[in-house]
């Protein structure tokens, strides 16, 4: 019986929309091989079959640079990159049964993570997130990250800029003892701490080494693995020998060179009073360049202060002999006789002066200018006619000889006291120098021995 026409066209359309159908994608090895390793995977146990077997997580540190030290807050801001390498029991296949699969990338939220924390940690800085880690067909966990952490550290200021400082980053289980998460290196003590590849090393700070040591901290009787590296880092101190030490010598030199101002030009107090104003300004412009410390002043800082002490020193010895200078003056002239009664008694000086000067230069009463008039009777001159006018006349010239004999002594008198001061000057100049010497001495060597230790 031939087939209806109804019944044929339905089943040739039936198979027709049968072959049009896509046949459903099967799903992708890498896929599987992740819905089977998490199916049953609990990340809040850790990953061992015997759980009295020990995790043992191996830890490496590249150190990449130093962004910031705070000596104010004792801090330290570093750049590195971190790993982690554990091995995950549950975390294991047969690449053969998943296209040879052999590394893949899991979300780290998934899986478990040891607790490892750096005891130093401060701060987190701007880390980039890396949100997963690789597993190996064996079970080995790879958690590569960079880092950017503030550390706390004890710095030592002291030797600034010529310091060294030593940083530890200590690397330890929160919670779990030896027993259950020991740590290891990953690469040996030596090649980390020769390890400079990855450090930029044109910065302020220069890398020495990375010694690294494992060891073991006993609390209430259990033992807890730590690995600590640390960081070794120097200061290089060219930028701050050229902005703060050349420039506060050159005023030091310069304020030694006004020494040799003459005391009696007046310009020696007001030039060392202006080297003062620009050295204290140049020590304020350059405040925010030396580092605050809470506890201890960086030697630099000593440096500046007694810096300033000096020239305030130079300053008060200038001013002091100045002073001697223009007193000496003073006493001169009123060492003279004549000054002195004319300020007690109010007498004119004139009177005063040839009343003393007779009596001073022949106390008998005799003058040669006399005698000489005696002894010639036939002089045209008639001291009978005005008797008077001869005396005033020899009153008048001893006076005023009396007066240049004063004006010698007092200005011998000046050149001695003067004499004297540049002397006291020149003592005390040398002893300015002294000092300044063995204070320059004393900073050299100690900068020395820190910069070459």
């Amino acid at each position: 019986m031939p087939p209806l026409p109804g019944r044929t066209t339905m089943s040739g359309l039936n198979s027709h929309l049968a072959d049009s159908v896509p046949e459903k994608p099967k799903r992708s090895a890498l896929n599987q091989l992740t819905r089977t390793l998490l199916r049953t995977y609990d990340c809040g146990v850790r990953p061992v079959h015997n759980w009295t077997s020990t995790t043992t997580v191996y830890v490496d540190l590249i150190l990449q640079s130093v962004l910031d030290v705070d000596g104010k807050t004792q801090s330290v801001t570093t750049s590195i990159w971190y790993r982690q390498i554990w091995t995950d029991e549950f975390l294991v296949w047969d690449p053969e049964e998943f296209d040879n699969i052999n590394e893949i990338s899991l979300s780290s939220d998934a899986i478990w993570v040891p607790d490892i924390i750096v005891s130093e940690f401060v701060d987190e800085g701007k880390s980039p997130p890396i949100p997963y880690v690789y597993v190996n067909s064996s079970g080995w966990v790879k958690n590569y990250r960079p880092m950017q952490v503030v550390l706390a550290c004890s710095l030592e200021m002291y030797a600034f800029p010529f310091d060294k400082q030593n940083c530890s980053l200590t690397f330890r289980s929160w919670l779990h003892s030896v027993r259950e998460i020991d740590l290891a290196l990953w690469r040996s003590a030596e090649n980390i701490a020769n390890d400079q590849r990855e450090f930029m090393n044109d910065g302020e700070w220069e890398l020495l080494s990375i010694p690294s040591r494992y060891w073991l901290l006993q609390q209430d009787g259990v033992n807890y693995a730590h690995v600590s590296f640390h960081v070794l880092i120097r200061r290089r101190p060219l930028l701050y020998v050229v902005g703060l030490l050349i420039p506060s010598i050159f005023l030091m030199i310069v304020d030694v060179m006004g020494f040799y101002l003459p005391l009696s030009s007046g310009t020696r107090v007001v030039f060392k009073i202006s080297t003062l104003l620009g050295y204290t300004v140049f020590r304020v412009n350059l405040t925010d360049e030396l580092p605050a410390t809470a506890l201890t002043t960086p030697l630099i800082g000593v440096f500046f202060a007694v810096c300033m002490a000096l020239l305030m020193l130079s300053l008060i010895k200038s001013i002091l002999v100045v002073k001697l200078l223009h007193h000496s003056e003073k006493e001169v002239r009123e060492m003279s006789v004549s000054a002195c009664l004319l300020d007690k008694y109010g007498l004119t000086e004139s009177s005063l002066t040839s009343t003393r000067t007779l009596d001073q230069l022949n106390p008998s009463g005799d003058y040669e200018f006399e005698a000489s008039l005696e002894e010639d009777p036939e002089s045209p001159v008639d001291i009978q006619d005005n008797p008077s006018s001869l005396e005033w006349l020899l009153k008048e010239l001893v006076s005023l000889r009396l007066a240049f004999s004063q004006e010698d002594d007092e200005s011998s008198a000046q050149d001695e006291w003067l004499a004297l001061c540049t002397k006291l000057d020149r003592f005390l100049f040398r002893l300015y120098l002294i000092v300044l010497a063995l204070y320059a001495g004393t900073l050299l060597l100690l900068w020395a021995r820190w910069s070459f230790a």
